[in-house]
């Protein structure tokens, strides 16, 4: 069963993606609705409402999930309501399993199993799925919710037969090998928590994580988990300091799927001081990719409000390219004029005199090249 996606709801809100979305042309997959801050979302979305995922592909149609925290209808207020449902028009009729189950329940994931299910007809913007998928209250007693967060996945199989084709009448190659999805099962793997060992708090947040996958990215969470000195082997939680949480979460993330957080609607200055905190963060945990990462999106950032800043973090970290960035940049008559009137270079006196050598040095080989 191929994975399809993953949607995550906090606290009654559906969530950026952290990647971009999986095409997938297999004929059967499965996707994942992650709730967390469930107590939350049952309060305030009422009876009737849904929070609809994020569109995903299976067997080359286009589907979302619904979901009703406080059930579909009147009859149903006591209990979750989801459903699946087509998110495209269909030139041909086809027909699929379903089964929506929790993330724990393996048993109801087997394709044997769902292939067993009724066929459903989704050509005609039907909808299918389960008013009462589970009473809210026997919810909150079971194994399901944890910490306040529960994962829900729905799988899908296409009735296989030559009415399901989609596309071009082009004869289907008999072995095709689908690219690597490790990276999104890893970040399944974060998202639903299932065999979480290690917790963090960062600024009054918690993260749950896995330590042999930490260990796996970085040396110095090696150190940390399976070392000597290990921690949180005999404590709760590992308590990190000095950095702000969404660093660590964005740094999280990205140890489980190799992947640059997407950029935000934040302005300039909230998106340089994010690239700035996820550097630092690279660095302490040793993490050379994200760190040149970081780098090469601060160079974009790099202007007269944001050159000094930026070159004193670059000097500190042992940034090369970045500093160099910064440099070049205010090696300019024009630009380290404004620089100056801003007060830029003041900072750059007082805590690190040696590059101001170094960028005095640079403006007079400029001046013997002109």
């Amino acid at each position: 069963m191929s994975f399809a996606g993953v949607s995550l709801v906090r606290d009654g809100r559906l969530q950026s993606p952290s990647s971009s979305a999986i095409t997938s042309g297999a004929t059967s997959g499965y996707y994942l609705l992650v709730v967390e801050g469930y107590s939350r979302t049952k309060d305030t979305v009422p009876n009737g409402d849904f929070i609809r995922s994020r569109p995903f592909r299976v067997g080359g149609y286009r589907w979302v999930i619904d979901y009703y925290p406080n059930g579909e209808s009147s009859d149903d207020a006591d209990s979750i309501s989801v459903s699946l449902q087509l998110d495209q028009d269909s030139e041909r009729p086809f027909m699929a399993h379903y089964e929506f189950s929790f993330i724990d329940e393996t048993e109801r994931q087997k394709s044997t199993h769902i292939c067993s299910e009724a066929l459903f007809d989704f050509s005609d913007d039907n909808r299918w799925g389960y008013t009462n998928f589970i009473r809210r209250e026997e919810l909150e007693k079971s194994k399901h919710l944890k910490d306040d967060c529960f994962t829900i996945r729905c799988d899908i199989i296409l009735k296989k037969d030559g009415s399901n084709t989609t596309g071009d009448d082009v004869a289907a190659p008999l072995v095709a090998v689908p690219p690597s999805d490790m990276h999104r099962q890893f970040t399944d793997l974060l998202l639903t928590k299932v065999g979480a060992d290690v917790t963090f708090q960062v600024g009054g947040e918690t993260f749950a994580a896995h330590r042999c996958v930490l260990a796996a990215r970085s040396t110095v969470f090696m150190v940390e988990l399976f070392g000597p000195m290990k921690e949180g082997a005999t404590t709760a939680s590992v308590h990190i300091s000095e950095m702000v949480p969404e660093a660590f979460k964005a740094m999280l993330a990205f140890i489980y799927n190799d992947t640059p957080p997407p950029e935000t609607e934040e302005d300039e200055d909230g998106k340089v001081a994010m690239w700035q905190h996820l550097l630092v963060a690279a660095d302490r945990y040793d993490l050379p990719r994200l760190k040149l990462i970081c780098e090469e999106k601060l160079c974009g950032h790099i202007g007269v409000g944001t050159a000094t800043t930026i070159l004193l973090l670059a000097d500190k970290h042992h940034c090369r390219g970045l500093k160099e960035a910064c440099l070049e940049f205010l090696s300019s008559p024009a630009n380290l004029e404004e620089v100056m009137e801003h007060g830029g270079l003041e900072d750059v006196v007082g805590t690190c005199p040696s590059v101001l050598v170094e960028l005095i040095a640079k403006l007079a080989l400029l001046r013997t090249q002109v």
